[in-house]
Protein backbone atom coordinates (compact mmCIF):
# COMPACT_ATOMS: atom_id res chain seq x y z
CA UNK A 1 0.00 0.00 0.00
CA UNK A 2 2.77 2.40 0.97
CA UNK A 3 5.85 2.84 -1.20
CA UNK A 4 9.36 3.21 0.17
CA UNK A 5 9.47 6.78 -1.13
CA UNK A 6 6.33 7.67 0.85
CA UNK A 7 7.84 6.21 4.02
CA UNK A 8 11.16 8.06 3.54
CA UNK A 9 9.34 11.35 2.97
CA UNK A 10 7.23 10.85 6.10
CA UNK A 11 10.25 10.00 8.24
CA UNK A 12 12.14 13.06 6.99
CA UNK A 13 9.15 15.25 7.83
CA UNK A 14 8.90 13.87 11.39
CA UNK A 15 12.65 14.28 11.94
CA UNK A 16 12.39 17.92 10.96
CA UNK A 17 10.14 18.54 13.99
CA UNK A 18 11.36 16.03 16.57
CA UNK A 19 10.18 17.87 19.68
CA UNK A 20 6.66 18.27 18.28
CA UNK A 21 6.63 14.58 17.31
CA UNK A 22 7.66 13.56 20.84
CA UNK A 23 4.90 15.57 22.49
CA UNK A 24 2.42 14.24 19.94
CA UNK A 25 3.34 10.66 20.92
CA UNK A 26 3.02 11.38 24.65
CA UNK A 27 -0.66 10.40 24.85
CA UNK A 28 0.01 7.12 23.03
CA UNK A 29 3.00 6.38 25.29
CA UNK A 30 1.00 7.00 28.47
CA UNK A 31 -1.97 4.97 27.18
CA UNK A 32 0.06 1.93 26.13
CA UNK A 33 2.14 2.03 29.32
CA UNK A 34 -0.98 2.18 31.51
CA UNK A 35 -2.88 -0.56 29.72
CA UNK A 36 0.05 -3.00 29.45
CA UNK A 37 1.07 -2.43 33.09
CA UNK A 38 -2.46 -2.88 34.45
CA UNK A 39 -3.17 -5.98 32.37
CA UNK A 40 0.18 -7.54 33.31
CA UNK A 41 -0.49 -6.83 37.01
CA UNK A 42 -3.90 -8.46 36.74
CA UNK A 43 -2.48 -11.49 34.92
CA UNK A 44 0.30 -11.81 37.48
CA UNK A 45 -2.18 -11.62 40.36
CA UNK A 46 -4.33 -14.35 38.80
CA UNK A 47 -1.27 -16.57 38.51
CA UNK A 48 -0.31 -15.94 42.13
CA UNK A 49 -3.81 -16.73 43.38
CA UNK A 50 -4.00 -19.80 41.16
CA UNK A 51 -0.69 -21.05 42.51
CA UNK A 52 -1.84 -20.75 46.12
CA UNK A 53 -5.20 -22.38 45.43
CA UNK A 54 -3.48 -25.32 43.72
CA UNK A 55 -1.31 -25.73 46.84
CA UNK A 56 -4.34 -27.08 48.71
CA UNK A 57 -4.83 -30.03 46.42
CA UNK A 58 -7.99 -31.34 44.82
CA UNK A 59 -9.27 -32.98 48.04
CA UNK A 60 -9.72 -29.72 49.97
CA UNK A 61 -12.80 -27.48 49.98
CA UNK A 62 -13.18 -24.01 51.46
CA UNK A 63 -16.04 -22.81 53.64
CA UNK A 64 -16.40 -19.03 53.57
CA UNK A 65 -18.61 -16.61 55.42
CA UNK A 66 -21.56 -15.06 53.57
CA UNK A 67 -23.41 -16.18 50.47
CA UNK A 68 -20.67 -15.44 47.95
CA UNK A 69 -22.26 -17.11 44.93
CA UNK A 70 -25.61 -17.86 43.37
CA UNK A 71 -26.04 -21.29 41.83
CA UNK A 72 -28.34 -22.61 39.13
CA UNK A 73 -30.38 -25.81 39.27
CA UNK A 74 -27.38 -27.82 38.11
CA UNK A 75 -25.24 -26.44 40.93
CA UNK A 76 -23.04 -24.34 38.67
CA UNK A 77 -22.16 -20.80 39.77
CA UNK A 78 -24.25 -18.16 38.01
CA UNK A 79 -22.97 -15.01 39.71
CA UNK A 80 -20.62 -13.78 42.42
CA UNK A 81 -21.67 -11.44 45.24
CA UNK A 82 -18.54 -9.38 45.94
CA UNK A 83 -20.22 -7.47 48.79
CA UNK A 84 -20.39 -10.71 50.77
CA UNK A 85 -16.60 -10.55 51.17
CA UNK A 86 -17.10 -7.40 53.28
CA UNK A 87 -19.68 -8.88 55.65
CA UNK A 88 -19.01 -9.87 59.26
CA UNK A 89 -17.99 -13.49 59.68
CA UNK A 90 -20.86 -15.89 60.33
CA UNK A 91 -18.60 -18.89 60.92
CA UNK A 92 -18.03 -20.17 64.47
CA UNK A 93 -15.90 -22.68 66.32
CA UNK A 94 -19.00 -24.86 66.64
CA UNK A 95 -19.12 -24.92 62.82
CA UNK A 96 -15.54 -26.21 62.77
CA UNK A 97 -16.42 -28.96 65.27
CA UNK A 98 -19.57 -29.88 63.35
CA UNK A 99 -17.67 -30.25 60.07
CA UNK A 100 -14.82 -32.21 61.71
CA UNK A 101 -17.31 -34.85 62.96
CA UNK A 102 -18.65 -35.65 59.47
CA UNK A 103 -17.78 -39.13 58.23
CA UNK A 104 -16.59 -37.81 54.86
CA UNK A 105 -14.22 -35.24 56.42
CA UNK A 106 -10.64 -35.98 57.45
CA UNK A 107 -9.84 -32.55 58.92
CA UNK A 108 -11.45 -29.13 59.41
CA UNK A 109 -9.00 -26.27 59.90
CA UNK A 110 -10.11 -22.74 60.86
CA UNK A 111 -8.33 -19.54 59.86
CA UNK A 112 -9.23 -17.16 62.68
CA UNK A 113 -8.06 -13.55 62.32
CA UNK A 114 -6.84 -12.14 65.65
CA UNK A 115 -5.01 -8.84 65.10
CA UNK A 116 -2.71 -6.97 62.73
CA UNK A 117 -0.06 -6.00 65.29
CA UNK A 118 2.94 -7.75 66.82
CA UNK A 119 6.27 -6.83 68.38
CA UNK A 120 9.72 -8.42 68.24
CA UNK A 121 13.21 -7.72 69.51
CA UNK A 122 14.09 -5.47 66.55
CA UNK A 123 10.81 -3.60 66.07
CA UNK A 124 7.04 -3.81 65.72
CA UNK A 125 4.50 -3.80 62.90
CA UNK A 126 0.81 -2.97 62.51
CA UNK A 127 0.55 -4.51 59.06
CA UNK A 128 0.51 -8.22 59.86
CA UNK A 129 -1.99 -11.08 59.79
CA UNK A 130 -2.02 -12.78 63.18
CA UNK A 131 -4.29 -15.80 62.82
CA UNK A 132 -5.30 -18.74 64.94
CA UNK A 133 -5.40 -22.20 63.41
CA UNK A 134 -4.67 -25.84 64.20
CA UNK A 135 -1.59 -27.99 63.69
CA UNK A 136 -3.32 -29.60 60.68
CA UNK A 137 -2.89 -26.37 58.69
CA UNK A 138 0.62 -27.44 57.66
CA UNK A 139 -0.72 -30.58 55.95
CA UNK A 140 -3.45 -28.71 54.08
CA UNK A 141 -1.42 -25.76 52.80
CA UNK A 142 1.74 -27.68 51.90
CA UNK A 143 3.61 -24.47 52.70
CA UNK A 144 7.37 -25.00 53.00
CA UNK A 145 8.92 -24.24 56.39
CA UNK A 146 12.34 -22.69 55.85
CA UNK A 147 13.48 -22.73 59.49
CA UNK A 148 12.14 -24.72 62.42
CA UNK A 149 8.77 -26.50 62.17
CA UNK A 150 5.05 -25.85 62.21
CA UNK A 151 3.56 -26.45 65.65
CA UNK A 152 2.22 -29.99 66.12
CA UNK A 153 -0.45 -31.60 68.29
CA UNK A 154 1.86 -31.71 71.31
CA UNK A 155 2.88 -28.03 71.12
CA UNK A 156 -0.58 -26.68 70.24
CA UNK A 157 -1.27 -26.01 73.92
CA UNK A 158 1.80 -23.76 74.19
CA UNK A 159 2.30 -20.13 73.20
CA UNK A 160 4.15 -20.80 69.95
CA UNK A 161 4.04 -19.05 66.59
CA UNK A 162 4.97 -19.72 62.98
CA UNK A 163 5.83 -16.52 61.13
CA UNK A 164 6.30 -15.40 57.54
CA UNK A 165 9.62 -14.34 56.04
CA UNK A 166 8.69 -10.64 56.02
CA UNK A 167 7.66 -10.81 59.68
CA UNK A 168 11.05 -12.29 60.56
CA UNK A 169 12.78 -9.35 58.89
CA UNK A 170 10.47 -6.65 60.29
CA UNK A 171 10.30 -7.85 63.89
CA UNK A 172 13.72 -9.44 64.36
CA UNK A 173 15.96 -8.09 61.59
CA UNK A 174 17.06 -11.59 60.60
CA UNK A 175 15.82 -14.49 58.51
CA UNK A 176 15.97 -17.16 61.26
CA UNK A 177 14.59 -15.95 64.61
CA UNK A 178 13.48 -19.44 65.74
CA UNK A 179 13.49 -19.57 69.55
CA UNK A 180 13.02 -15.83 69.98
CA UNK A 181 9.89 -14.18 71.40
CA UNK A 182 7.18 -12.32 69.54
CA UNK A 183 4.70 -10.29 71.59
CA UNK A 184 1.03 -10.32 70.55
CA UNK A 185 -1.48 -8.25 72.52
CA UNK A 186 0.73 -8.36 75.61
CA UNK A 187 1.39 -12.11 75.49
CA UNK A 188 4.71 -13.71 74.55
CA UNK A 189 4.92 -16.41 71.88
CA UNK A 190 8.02 -18.43 71.04
CA UNK A 191 8.86 -18.51 67.33
CA UNK A 192 8.59 -22.19 66.38
CA UNK A 193 9.08 -21.87 62.63
CA UNK A 194 9.54 -19.49 59.70
CA UNK A 195 7.65 -19.94 56.43
CA UNK A 196 9.57 -19.85 53.17
CA UNK A 197 9.00 -16.72 51.02
CA UNK A 198 6.00 -17.09 48.75
CA UNK A 199 3.84 -15.15 46.31
CA UNK A 200 0.83 -14.13 48.34
CA UNK A 201 -1.77 -11.44 48.47
CA UNK A 202 -5.01 -10.40 50.15
CA UNK A 203 -6.99 -12.28 47.52
CA UNK A 204 -5.11 -15.49 48.16
CA UNK A 205 -6.61 -18.76 49.31
CA UNK A 206 -6.24 -17.83 52.97
CA UNK A 207 -7.05 -14.15 52.42
CA UNK A 208 -3.57 -13.62 53.81
CA UNK A 209 -0.13 -12.77 52.52
CA UNK A 210 1.88 -15.66 53.99
CA UNK A 211 5.02 -13.51 54.03
CA UNK A 212 3.28 -11.23 56.55
CA UNK A 213 1.45 -13.96 58.48
CA UNK A 214 1.78 -15.06 62.09
CA UNK A 215 0.06 -18.39 62.81
CA UNK A 216 -0.65 -19.28 66.43
CA UNK A 217 -2.63 -22.20 67.92
CA UNK A 218 -6.41 -21.71 67.83
CA UNK A 219 -6.81 -21.97 71.60
CA UNK A 220 -4.15 -19.32 72.16
CA UNK A 221 -5.96 -17.10 69.66
CA UNK A 222 -9.24 -17.52 71.56
CA UNK A 223 -7.46 -16.70 74.83
CA UNK A 224 -6.17 -13.44 73.34
CA UNK A 225 -9.65 -12.42 72.15
CA UNK A 226 -11.45 -13.68 75.29
CA UNK A 227 -13.28 -16.37 73.39
CA UNK A 228 -14.38 -14.22 70.46
CA UNK A 229 -13.52 -15.49 66.99
CA UNK A 230 -13.38 -13.96 63.53
CA UNK A 231 -13.06 -17.01 61.29
CA UNK A 232 -12.24 -15.94 57.74
CA UNK A 233 -12.73 -19.45 56.39
CA UNK A 234 -12.61 -23.13 57.22
CA UNK A 235 -10.46 -25.45 55.12
CA UNK A 236 -11.93 -28.94 54.88
CA UNK A 237 -9.95 -32.01 53.78
CA UNK A 238 -12.00 -34.83 52.30
CA UNK A 239 -11.41 -38.45 53.27
CA UNK A 240 -12.05 -39.72 49.75
CA UNK A 241 -11.94 -38.62 46.12
CA UNK A 242 -15.72 -38.11 46.16
CA UNK A 243 -15.42 -34.38 46.70
CA UNK A 244 -18.98 -33.60 45.64
CA UNK A 245 -20.27 -35.81 48.44
CA UNK A 246 -18.06 -34.02 50.96
CA UNK A 247 -19.30 -30.65 49.73
CA UNK A 248 -22.91 -31.84 50.05
CA UNK A 249 -22.31 -33.20 53.56
CA UNK A 250 -20.69 -29.97 54.72
CA UNK A 251 -23.42 -27.83 53.17
CA UNK A 252 -26.22 -29.90 54.72
CA UNK A 253 -24.60 -29.92 58.17
CA UNK A 254 -23.98 -26.17 58.21
CA UNK A 255 -27.44 -25.38 56.86
CA UNK A 256 -28.92 -27.31 59.76
CA UNK A 257 -26.51 -25.66 62.21
CA UNK A 258 -27.43 -22.18 60.91
CA UNK A 259 -31.17 -22.92 61.14
CA UNK A 260 -31.67 -23.11 57.34
CA UNK A 261 -30.07 -19.69 56.81
CA UNK A 262 -27.47 -20.01 54.03
CA UNK A 263 -25.04 -17.34 55.24
CA UNK A 264 -22.01 -19.35 54.20
CA UNK A 265 -20.51 -20.75 50.98
CA UNK A 266 -18.84 -24.09 50.32
CA UNK A 267 -16.43 -23.97 47.38
CA UNK A 268 -14.22 -26.48 45.61
CA UNK A 269 -10.75 -25.40 44.51
CA UNK A 270 -11.75 -25.19 40.85
CA UNK A 271 -14.59 -22.86 41.81
CA UNK A 272 -12.28 -20.74 43.95
CA UNK A 273 -9.89 -20.45 41.02
CA UNK A 274 -12.69 -19.42 38.64
CA UNK A 275 -14.08 -16.85 41.09
CA UNK A 276 -10.68 -15.34 41.84
CA UNK A 277 -9.69 -15.25 38.17
CA UNK A 278 -13.04 -13.82 37.11
CA UNK A 279 -13.01 -11.13 39.79
CA UNK A 280 -9.45 -10.03 39.06
CA UNK A 281 -10.18 -10.14 35.33
CA UNK A 282 -13.27 -7.93 35.68
CA UNK A 283 -11.41 -5.35 37.77
CA UNK A 284 -8.47 -5.42 35.35
CA UNK A 285 -10.72 -4.87 32.35
CA UNK A 286 -12.52 -2.00 34.06
CA UNK A 287 -9.32 -0.19 35.04
CA UNK A 288 -7.78 -0.90 31.62
CA UNK A 289 -10.80 0.64 29.92
CA UNK A 290 -10.28 3.82 31.95
CA UNK A 291 -6.55 3.83 31.15
CA UNK A 292 -7.33 3.29 27.46
CA UNK A 293 -9.00 6.71 27.38
CA UNK A 294 -5.49 8.15 27.24
CA UNK A 295 -5.05 6.31 23.92
CA UNK A 296 -8.01 8.26 22.55
CA UNK A 297 -6.45 11.44 23.92
CA UNK A 298 -3.26 10.47 22.11
CA UNK A 299 -5.25 9.93 18.91
CA UNK A 300 -6.87 13.34 19.21
CA UNK A 301 -3.43 14.84 19.80
CA UNK A 302 -2.14 13.20 16.61
CA UNK A 303 -5.12 14.52 14.66
CA UNK A 304 -4.64 18.07 15.99
CA UNK A 305 -0.96 18.11 15.12
CA UNK A 306 -1.67 16.68 11.68
CA UNK A 307 -4.22 19.44 11.02
CA UNK A 308 -1.61 22.02 11.98
CA UNK A 309 1.01 20.24 9.86
CA UNK A 310 -1.26 20.25 6.79
CA UNK A 311 -1.87 23.99 7.20
CA UNK A 312 1.82 24.78 7.69
CA UNK A 313 2.91 22.66 4.72
CA UNK A 314 0.33 23.88 2.22
CA UNK A 315 3.03 25.26 -0.08
CA UNK A 316 5.01 22.02 0.15
CA UNK A 317 1.91 20.08 -0.88
CA UNK A 318 1.40 22.42 -3.85
CA UNK A 319 4.98 22.00 -5.04
CA UNK A 320 4.82 18.22 -4.76
CA UNK A 321 1.60 18.13 -6.74
CA UNK A 322 2.98 20.53 -9.33
CA UNK A 323 5.91 18.19 -10.05
CA UNK A 324 3.66 15.13 -10.40
CA UNK A 325 2.71 13.83 -6.93
CA UNK A 326 -0.71 12.20 -6.98
CA UNK A 327 -3.49 12.57 -4.41
CA UNK A 328 -2.76 9.03 -3.20
CA UNK A 329 0.91 9.84 -2.59
CA UNK A 330 0.00 12.93 -0.55
CA UNK A 331 -2.61 10.88 1.36
CA UNK A 332 -0.11 8.09 2.01
CA UNK A 333 2.52 10.52 3.29
CA UNK A 334 0.30 11.94 6.02
CA UNK A 335 -1.18 8.54 6.92
CA UNK A 336 2.35 7.17 7.30
CA UNK A 337 3.33 10.10 9.51
CA UNK A 338 0.38 9.45 11.82
CA UNK A 339 1.05 5.71 11.81
CA UNK A 340 4.74 6.17 12.59
CA UNK A 341 3.90 8.44 15.51
CA UNK A 342 1.56 5.81 16.96
CA UNK A 343 3.91 2.87 16.27
CA UNK A 344 6.92 4.54 17.88
CA UNK A 345 4.74 5.77 20.75
CA UNK A 346 3.40 2.24 21.28
CA UNK A 347 6.89 0.71 21.29
CA UNK A 348 8.14 3.32 23.76
CA UNK A 349 5.09 2.63 25.92
CA UNK A 350 5.88 -1.09 25.98
CA UNK A 351 9.51 -0.40 26.93
CA UNK A 352 8.38 1.90 29.77
CA UNK A 353 5.88 -0.70 31.00
CA UNK A 354 8.63 -3.36 31.01
CA UNK A 355 10.78 -1.06 33.15
CA UNK A 356 7.88 -0.37 35.54
CA UNK A 357 7.08 -4.08 35.86
CA UNK A 358 10.72 -4.84 36.50
CA UNK A 359 10.80 -2.28 39.31
CA UNK A 360 7.58 -3.70 40.78
CA UNK A 361 9.11 -7.18 40.82
CA UNK A 362 12.29 -5.84 42.40
CA UNK A 363 10.87 -3.60 45.11
CA UNK A 364 7.41 -5.07 45.86
CA UNK A 365 5.79 -8.46 46.32
CA UNK A 366 3.90 -8.10 43.04
CA UNK A 367 4.70 -10.39 40.12
CA UNK A 368 3.41 -8.76 36.89
CA UNK A 369 3.15 -11.14 33.94
CA UNK A 370 3.64 -9.50 30.55
CA UNK A 371 2.81 -11.78 27.63
CA UNK A 372 3.60 -11.37 23.94
CA UNK A 373 -0.13 -11.19 22.96
CA UNK A 374 -0.62 -8.25 25.34
CA UNK A 375 2.28 -6.35 23.78
CA UNK A 376 1.17 -7.12 20.22
CA UNK A 377 -2.40 -6.06 21.00
CA UNK A 378 -1.18 -2.79 22.54
CA UNK A 379 0.87 -1.94 19.42
CA UNK A 380 -1.98 -2.91 17.06
CA UNK A 381 -4.43 -0.70 18.96
CA UNK A 382 -2.01 2.23 18.98
CA UNK A 383 -1.43 1.84 15.21
CA UNK A 384 -5.18 1.71 14.61
CA UNK A 385 -5.64 4.87 16.66
CA UNK A 386 -2.89 6.63 14.69
CA UNK A 387 -4.36 5.68 11.31
CA UNK A 388 -7.97 6.49 12.23
CA UNK A 389 -7.16 9.92 13.61
CA UNK A 390 -4.84 10.72 10.69
CA UNK A 391 -7.42 10.04 7.98
CA UNK A 392 -9.23 13.39 8.08
CA UNK A 393 -6.06 15.59 7.94
CA UNK A 394 -4.58 13.32 5.24
CA UNK A 395 -7.72 13.60 3.09
CA UNK A 396 -7.67 17.38 3.45
CA UNK A 397 -4.04 17.46 2.28
CA UNK A 398 -4.72 15.09 -0.65
CA UNK A 399 -7.70 17.10 -1.89
CA UNK A 400 -5.89 20.42 -2.09
CA UNK A 401 -5.73 21.82 -5.63
CA UNK A 402 -2.14 22.49 -6.75
CA UNK A 403 -2.84 26.10 -7.73
CA UNK A 404 -4.51 26.88 -4.40
CA UNK A 405 -1.73 25.15 -2.51
CA UNK A 406 1.00 27.12 -4.34
CA UNK A 407 -0.76 30.36 -3.43
CA UNK A 408 -0.79 29.38 0.26
CA UNK A 409 1.64 30.85 2.72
Amino acid sequence: MFGSGDIKTAIASLRASRLRSLFTMLGIIIGVTSVVTIVSLGEGLKQQIGGQIKQLGSDVVSVRSGKLVSRGNSGDINSVNLLAFLSTSTLTNDDVDTIAKLSSVQAAVPINFVTSSAKGSAGSSDNLFVEGTTYQMADLLHQKIEFGDFFDQDTSDNNVAVIGSSVAHQLFGEINPVGQTVQIQGSDFIVHGVLAPTNGGLASVAETDFNSAVFIPQQAALDLTKGKSNILQILVKSKSDHLDQTVQDVHTALLKKHKSQEDFTVLKQTELLNIAGGTVGSVTRFISAIAAVSLLVGGVSIMDIMWVSVSERTREIGIRKAIGATNRQILNQFLIEGSLLSIVGGLIGIIVSLIINGLLRLYTGLEPAITVPIMILAVVISVAVGIIFSVAPALKAARKRPIDALRGE
